[in-house]
């Protein structure tokens, strides 16, 4: 009975950590496979010159918008300056 074969309760338990654990390095290969093979779906070149455009649209907004937070920061000590001295 306590053989060295092993018994319902121990390959119970053994599967219940290795299912999970084959799962998990499993998903990890296929995200791997995923990342080395690139995006799943075929990008048009119009496609990306879209995106390409959009962004940078996005960041040079960004860029004027720095820029006036900078001028409404400087009006904004300039007046405070101007209130201390009085």
């Amino acid at each position: 009975m306590y053989g060295i074969g092993i018994g319902i309760a121990e390959l119970a338990v053994i599967m219940v950590f290795l299912i999970p654990l084959a799962a998990v390095v499993g998903g990890i290969f296929l995200a791997a496979l995923k990342i080395l093979r690139g995006p799943s779906g075929k990008v048009s070149a119009a496609q990306r010159d879209e995106e390409t455009r959009l962004i940078q649209d996005i960041y040079h907004g960004l860029q004027k918008m720095d820029e006036r937070i900078e001028a409404l920061e400087t009006l904004f000590l300039e007046k405070e300056r101007k209130d201390d001295n009085r």
